[in-house]
């Protein structure tokens, strides 16, 4: 059987976790792999740490946030990207399992899995399974009902596999946005999943496949006292429902249909969150442009 040659790709800045971490992509049952790390780490804490095992590839990066996840991604060189981020773990069948999801199914652009929240501790906190049973979903679905349902059922990036052809694609300055909306600052992930399936199909394995930590105390762009961004990850919710219009993937009825959902959240966070109002603004200032 053919194995394709899998980059375990690692943005990374904070060094707490970062062995457990690395380990975790050491450990992969998968045997075609190779482990680069881009480190944007303000200590030589990770470079120490990379420099214990023999080929990790270590590159320094002055980038930040999404600009750094971005130099990863793209510095990939197998035919598979599987990210890392530098607080999570995979568990040691993940890639294995990710790419026989793969093997025969030329239409699957994007592998994610069930996954585990755990805490600082790594003590199991909350299993996410989306669905009851693996199997695939086309790529303007999972649009649809990410969009339509203003969830994101796929999780981070440590969820999820990808084709490196594809991403180099899309390009670097389009992968993070869905039609005349960038979400750079917020959703990201929930744009790249959109971008990377929206050729074909996207597969679920339902598997418990990596673990996600969640620890109040790190500098995390999932800890809203540690993102000045962290409002985006609502308001592009709601900017990408216009967007799925403006791209074909929702109507003008199922999008007319969301109203009472927007200003619930609207209602709900416009006291919390700066981004939310403009969002709401937004919103129904497109809605107008469909009335005729």
């Amino acid at each position: 059987m053919f194995l394709p040659k899998v980059s375990i790709v690692i943005p990374s800045y904070k060094p707490e976790y970062f062995e457990q971490c690395l380990r975790s992509a050491i450990g992969q049952t998968y045997p075609n792999t190779e482990i680069l790390v881009s480190d944007n780490c303000r200590t030589e804490a990770i470079r120490d740490i990379c420099a214990r095992f023999p080929g990790v590839i270590y590159q320094r990066n002055s980038a930040i946030r999404e600009a750094n996840v971005l130099a990863a991604f793209y510095s990939g060189k197998g035919e598979l990207i599987k990210p890392l981020f530098d607080d999570d773990i995979l568990h040691p069948f993940c890639i294995e399992r990710m790419v026989a999801a793969l093997q025969d199914r030329p239409d699957v652009e994007l592998v994610f899995s069930a996954s585990q929240v755990i805490d600082a501790a790594n003590r199991r906190i909350e299993t996410r399974r989306p669905y009851e049973a693996s199997g695939s979903m086309s790529g303007r679905d999972l649009q649809r009902d990410m969009t339509l349902g203003m969830r994101n059922f796929v999780g981070e990036f440590t969820t999820i596999l990808f084709r490196r052809d594809t991403l180099w694609n899309i390009g670097p300055k389009a992968l993070f946005a869905v039609g005349p909306h960038d979400c750079t600052h917020g959703l990201a992930d929930v744009a790249a999943y959109i971008n990377l399936a929206a050729g074909g199909a996207a597969f679920y394995v339902d598997e418990e496949l990596s673990y996600f930590r969640r620890d109040p105390a790190l500098q995390s762009n999932s800890n809203p006292n540690a993102n000045p961004n962290f409002g985006y990850c609502f308001s592009d919710y709601i900017d990408l429902l216009p967007a799925g219009h403006a791209t074909g993937v929702i109507t003008a009825d199922e999008l007319r249909a969301t109203r009472a959902q927007v200003h619930g959240v609207f209602e709900s966070l416009r006291g919390v969150f700066a981004q939310i109002p403009p969002a709401y603004e937004r919103y129904l200032a497109y809605l107008d442009t469909l009335k005729d």
